[in-house]
């Protein structure tokens, strides 16, 4: 059964198609760089790279920039802030972040795909300022508390 979906408007200033889901069920749709020309990302280098493509998210909705697996696990490719979010009263041009965390250059492709765009609802919350907060079993235990196995 295909999920259900939600109207989103999208200028593509690009030459490539519109960002397509992999599967039926894949949450995230694939971004492809706008480039003219192939470009080299040398070892630890980052790059701005284009998408050509702009949206119009519903309110309370965002959209999550992150890594494709296989990039980030053949070459060491990856988002610098991820995942990245664009708000929805953002109009501008969408662009990725990508880093070279390899140790040898990558050359990145016109069109080649480069991160996965998900869509996610958020709330907005209000603080509510106390003097401290519940106990759970827990408690501060952070990175590791539980052990490992």
């Amino acid at each position: 059964m295909k999920p259900d979906t939600m109207k989103v408007n999208i200028v593509n200033r690009s030459r490539f198609p519109l960002p397509q889901y992999a599967t039926v069920h894949s949450a995230g749709l694939d971004l492809r760089a706008d480039l003219e020309q192939a470009l080299i990302l040398k070892p630890l280098e980052r790059s701005l790279v284009p998408t050509g493509l702009y949206i119009e998210l519903p309110e309370g909705y965002e959209a999550q920039v992150r890594p494709r697996s296989g990039l980030a696990a053949k070459h060491g490719i990856s988002i610098v802030n991820t995942p990245g979010t664009i708000d929805p009263d953002y109009r501008g041009e969408i662009k990725v972040i990508l880093v070279n965390l390899s140790d040898v250059p990558f050359t990145l492709e016109p069109g080649e795909r480069i991160a996965q765009m998900v869509i996610a609802r958020f709330e907005h919350i209000s603080w509510n300022e106390v003097e401290t907060l519940s106990e759970t079993e827990r408690g501060e235990g952070g990175f590791g508390h539980t052990g490992v196995k």
